[in-house]
């Protein structure tokens, strides 16, 4: 701990020199200078006048959309099966991708870390890296609008999900478990069988119910693109300005976030 001398000459002990404590104000400053710049970038086309009205803009909508037109619900039980279904079907095309290339990113069962490893991991990182609602934008264009568009957007988007947490999940594994196995004479097929799969059992479960359970929401968003599923509806009272359809479409989205939020909770639950 650094000492310096007082005014009087004694001894005074310091948590840091002067010297790292200028250097320390230069780092705030320099942060502090750093958001302003990007507060002016940020803010430069911003026109105030709304900012100010948005309160305003906010309450006269709001106004609008009560109460919900309850009479639209009988409308929406197909496009609400359809999310469900992009949602859970999305989910497992990305789990029949997402497995194999876990153990191909994984050191201990990939077959080559110079080749194949590298691979598994760009194929995650892309899936990742593009959102699911660029994905349907895309998929929109190629396979055109409906309900195979969304499938495939969530399936592209989950599978960098589901395979990274799977890898990390199989690199974790004991392995005593699978020495013991492969000193019996078992065969590769037998060890992965005996010695792997049953310890990343929970962890797969677990990664798959919390990613569909993502996937409801998700499903809700790329029907605004024309990717199939409730989105649809809502795009188009939006645009038709049908303000309580809008809230009656929130209120039945919000419904199923809940719904599959519990049931996420409770197979979660029941894996541990």
């Amino acid at each position: 701990m650094p000492v310096t001398r007082d005014s009087a000459g004694l001894p005074e002990w310091r948590r840091t020199t002067p010297w790292q404590d200028l250097v320390r104000w230069f780092f705030w400053l320099l942060l502090v200078a750093l958001f302003v710049f990007c507060w002016q970038v940020m803010t430069k086309d911003t026109i105030w006048s709304f900012v100010l009205d948005a309160p305003k803009q906010a309450a006269d909508i709001g106004s609008r959309m009560v109460p919900p037109r309850w009479s639209y619900l009988n409308e929406l039980w197909r496009p609400l099966w359809d999310t469900l279904a992009i949602a859970t079907l999305g989910t497992l095309l990305a789990i029949l991708v997402a497995v194999p290339v876990a153990f191909m990113a994984a050191r201990n069962t990939t077959p080559s870390a110079l080749l194949v490893r590298p691979v598994a991991l760009l194929i995650i990182v892309s899936s990742r890296s593009i959102n699911s609602l660029i994905w349907a934008l895309l998929l929109v264009t190629v396979l055109g609008p409906g309900v195979l568009a969304g499938i495939v957007a969530i399936g592209l988007r989950s599978i960098g999900f589901i395979a990274k947490l799977l890898y990390e999940a199989i690199e974790e594994i004991d392995v005593s478990q699978v020495e013991a196995i492969e000193a019996t004479g078992a065969s590769p097929a037998q060890v992965m069988d005996y010695g792997i799969v049953p310890q990343i059992m929970p962890a797969f479960a677990g990664i798959s119910v919390f990613r569909w359970d993502i996937n409801i929401r998700e499903s809700s968003v790329v029907g605004l693109v024309g990717a199939g599923g409730i989105g649809l509806n809502l795009e188009a009272s939006l645009s038709t300005l049908a303000w309580t359809q809008v809230s009656l479409l929130l209120l039945v989205i919000l419904a199923t976030v809940l719904v599959s939020e519990w049931v996420s909770a409770k197979v979660r639950h029941a894996m541990i």
